[in-house]
């Protein structure tokens, strides 16, 4: 979730005016001019229509790599806006870094419970600074979790995570560490809110990004009060790190400095290490404005393999690439999963075997 602070120092980088028209009698003829021939005018671009951007893409499936609306179970409320938008999953998670957020990791579970197609749960009520977190965090992941986040690893400008009870002072601090570690032992992603991008926080970040190579993290909202360049160098520098872009903010938020055709070049440069997302529209007037921003950014990409990959595969490849842990691989068996053709016990992987855990219980 980002701030929306006037402070261009906050939070990780729209529009621009368009230039006024032209005097509407400059190059009319004289009265007694004679046309002789005149060819049409070409009528200017119009912009394509939200709607007409959903069926252009209907073929390419679309995730929301950042959602939380666990917060108020408000995601049941937009399932059939997703339905109609062509969203087809959603990386779901509520409150940050606080203690309401344990109830809503609860809310998150319950939806994958409900759908696991559609919904998958990342754990976001850990205390980063007891060690008690740690002990937490384990279970959730063997649970079945596929990740960590949103969480606020540093915040001076945000409204909403500034004074939340569990964040860090910077991306190295309580036990970050340890957390980093325990998520590279699970395979799992990192979600890490981080503001200001600059300074202090940053260079914690690049500390914590060099020390823990094996951890994969995904910088939230990386476009938002930032800039390409900066976004360009950080991948270039570090291989484990994804930028969550909200393009929402870009498009409809009026403290954006930039349009979506500067990150282009970004995007195009690091196809696999960038996700999409709406942050619910924080900061929007509603969160189909950010639905719509996503469709926006994949229309200006006019490369359809792109659109793929960073609507929906690479975000994808890292939920299917987390091994089943134990405590799923036990359950399976203690419910004769072995004899269950369907499944390859073998090395099944998180998500086939959080799937059939869920068939089993429905079944009873």
């Amino acid at each position: 979730m980002i701030g929306i602070a006037a402070a261009a120092a906050a939070l990780i980088a729209g529009g621009r005016a368009m230039a006024p028209g032209a005097d509407e009698t400059a190059g009319l003829p004289d009265q007694g001019q004679l046309i002789v021939s005149q060819e049409p005018s070409e009528a200017p671009p119009t912009e394509k229509s939200f709607d007409e951007l959903v069926q252009i893409y209907r073929d390419i499936p679309v995730m929301d790599a950042h959602n939380h609306n666990a917060a108020g179970s408000k995601y049941r409320s937009m399932i059939p806006k997703w339905d109609s938008s062509g969203v087809d999953r959603v990386v779901l998670f509520g409150a940050v870094s606080e203690p309401a957020a344990e109830a809503t990791d609860e809310v998150a579970w319950e939806a994958y419970q409900s759908n696991p197609e559609r919904f998958i749960p990342l754990t976001s009520g850990i205390n980063l600074l007891e060690k008690e977190g740690l002990d937490k965090l384990r279970e959730k992941l063997e649970r079945g979790y596929f990740g960590l986040g949103e969480i606020a690893a540093a915040s001076q400008h945000s409204p909403a995570l500034a004074r939340v009870e569990w964040k860090t002072e910077h991306p190295m601090d309580g036990i970050l560490p340890e957390i980093y570690a325990l998520c590279a032992e699970y395979q799992a992603p990192v979600l890490l809110h981080i503001d200001p991008l600059n300074g202090m926080p940053v260079a914690k970040l690049q500390e914590a990004l060099a020390a823990y190579p094996d951890t994969t993290f995904i910088l939230a909202h990386a476009n938002a009060f930032n800039s390409p360049a900066n976004i360009e160098a950080w991948l270039e520098e570090y291989p484990n790190l994804y930028a969550d872009f909200f393009a929402g903010f870009t498009v409809f938020n009026p403290e954006s400095t930039n349009v979506l055709e500067d990150f282009i070049p970004v995007i195009r440069k690091f196809p696999d290490r960038i996700v999409l997302s709406t942050d619910s529209g924080y900061g929007l007037s509603s969160e189909e404005k950010a639905i719509e921003a996503m469709y926006r950014l994949m229309d200006k990409l006019d490369d359809r393999s792109l659109v793929e990959r960073i609507a929906y595969s690479n975000m994808n490849g890292l939920i299917e690439r987390q091994p089943a842990t134990r405590t799923q691989l036990e359950k399976i068996k203690e419910l004769g999963g072995e004899d269950d053709s369907s499944l390859k016990l073998a090395e099944p992987s998180k998500r086939e075997a959080g799937e059939w855990l869920i068939r089993r219980q429905k079944e009873g």
